[in-house]
């Protein structure tokens, strides 16, 4: 069973830590805003993302796209929705500016990317449904895949935030800042379009 779960995690923190609209979002966020200005957002995509692993261990991500169109549709709310995103961290304020409390990105924001994320569904589908960590038994299966991953959640999206608020304490520089806050929604808009590109 350990050596299934180490299998598991091996996959999982490639995978799910790879860029994509949350991860990118959460760097871009720390570089704008910093850690505890992106606290709460980085709570929202967990708690979104552990959401997204609750639908594809249930089983529901199935009956979900079954329904014709609804997969797609869903995927452009989604898409758009980051846009909005993006838009909001390249006309950030530069990070000594951000202070007030109106601009800091709240946890509901990082929930409904988090949950509306296509690359969340195929990375954390990929992962969940490819190991099987106790045969015998499929509650116990899915409830330690469960809690690994929900570790691997948080693992990974709290690195993405400190590793933008890093980044962000070089850029003393408002010129730079700007171009980091720009750079990171550029990547964000095109991390939206690969995963638009895989529905």
């Amino acid at each position: 069973m350990a050596g299934s779960l180490g299998l598991l995690l091996l996959a999982a923190f490639p995978l799910m830590g790879s860029p994509g609209p949350a991860t990118l979002s959460l760097a871009a966020i720390g570089a704008a805003f910093g850690v505890s200005a992106g606290t709460r957002y980085l709570l929202g995509i967990i708690a979104g993302t552990f959401g997204v692993l609750l639908v594809v261990a249930t089983g529901v991500t199935g009956i979900v796209l079954a329904v014709p169109g609804l997969g797609l549709a869903i995927a452009v709310v989604a898409g758009l929705y980051i846009l909005f995103l993006a838009y909001k961290i390249a006309t950030a304020p530069v990070l000594k500016q951000s202070e007030s409390s109106e601009t800091r990105p709240s946890a509901a924001s990082g929930f409904l990317l988090a949950i509306a994320n296509p690359k969340a569904f195929a990375a954390i589908g990929a992962v969940y449904s490819s190991h099987k960590v106790a045969e015998a038994n499929i509650v116990l299966d899915a409830a330690l895949k469960c809690a690994a991953l929900l570790a691997v959640i948080i693992i990974v999206n709290a690195s993405w935030l400190l590793f933008g608020s890093a980044f962000s304490r070089v850029l003393h520089d408002p010129r730079a800042a700007r171009v980091a806050n720009n750079t990171f929604a550029i990547l964000l808009v095109l991390s939206v379009v690969l995963a638009l590109m895989s529905v």
